[in-house]
């Protein structure tokens, strides 16, 4: 499994990545090899301002669903377009193509709460 050192990610394994005035968020590679094969994803919220760890979607696999939080607070700005059409870019490139939201992040003190690539694979029981 690969933790990209450039990263934060949360305790519900969502990762984050600082673009400037934007992040990027999808979740983490354990979190899709756990879910298995991901077939749909359904974000509602592109537009909408919600705050950290609100539900913000959810992806479903073969066999479950599982809600997408909110790694920071602001704008959800953009839905990646590829993953609509294609969802298991997400099992193929979490951290790359398959990335789900653009965010207008509204705190960035937030990211305090965030983990770094170290403490997520303690988190997760790898080391």
């Amino acid at each position: 499994m690969q933790f990209p050192e450039n990263l934060l990610y949360t305790k519900d394994h969502e990762w984050v990545k600082n673009d400037g005035d934007f992040v990027y968020a999808g979740i983490t590679d354990f979190a899709q090899k756990e879910l298995g094969d991901i077939v749909y994803v359904e974000i509602e919220t592109c537009g909408e301002i919600l705050n950290q760890h609100q539900v913000f979607g959810t992806v479903e696999a073969v066999k479950t669903v599982s809600d997408l939080f909110l790694p920071l607070g602001g704008e959800i700005i953009e839905v990646n377009p590829k993953i609509t059409a294609n969802p298991e870019l997400i099992n193929k490139d979490p951290y790359g193509e398959g990335w789900i939201v653009k965010i207008k992040t509204n705190n960035t003190a937030e990211s305090s709460n965030l983990l770094y690539a170290a403490e997520y694979k303690t988190l997760i029981g790898i080391n």
